[in-house]
């Protein structure tokens, strides 16, 4: 292996590239970093159900439950997620990446159609077969670079068993059996 192809000095340290990194490749290099797939659903004021696919989902805090997540600021839901007065994130499971491809493809128009759903007492679309299904208010919600970042706080849950629906390295996986406590 040479030493440009493995990105190593001869000692194996990593190269230690400058801060000022392109976009792409900070895309590539955050790709190392696997991440669970969820989908957010909500509903307009109008009635109409609005989801789409994301990874940027993590937990903030337990006391309060908070959770939170981004949106690009150019996405057509943005206004959408930006004024409801709550948000499901539905985790998606293991089977579910047509699904995954399903709410991330912006040329479908009608993400909900044919989909197993549920209903939140909240209103809200749940995705039926979600390993876990967060409906949470929008507590707020900040612009940080070209995203919208939303807190919500947790306010009712539902789970059931299952491995997880995992992003990695551009692709769909899975945490294998055995792996998951």
């Amino acid at each position: 292996m040479s030493q440009a192809s493995t990105n190593l000095l001869p000692d194996g340290d990593a190269v230690w590239h400058c801060a000022g990194v392109q976009p792409k490749a900070l895309r590539n290099l955050l790709g190392h970093y696997p991440t669970g797939v969820a989908i957010v659903t909500t509903r307009t004021p109008q009635g109409r159900n609005v989801g789409l696919t994301i990874n940027s989902f993590a937990s903030l805090s337990l006391e309060p439950p908070l959770v939170l997540w981004s949106l690009v600021n150019h996405s057509p839901s943005l206004a959408v997620f930006r004024d409801c007065a709550h948000f499901a994130i539905n985790i998606l499971a293991h089977g579910h990446e047509a699904l995954a491809r399903r709410f991330a493809n912006p040329a479908v128009e009608d993400k909900f159609a044919g989909v197993s759903l549920r209903e939140a007492p909240e209103g809200l679309a749940a995705i039926d077969g979600a390993i876990a299904t967060l409906v949470c208010a929008n507590d707020h919600s900040r612009t940080v670079g070209d995203h919208l970042l939303f807190v919500g706080q947790v306010v009712r849950t539902a789970s059931q068993p299952g491995r997880p629906l995992v992003f990695h390295a551009g692709r769909f996986t899975s945490v294998q059996e055995g792996e998951a406590p």
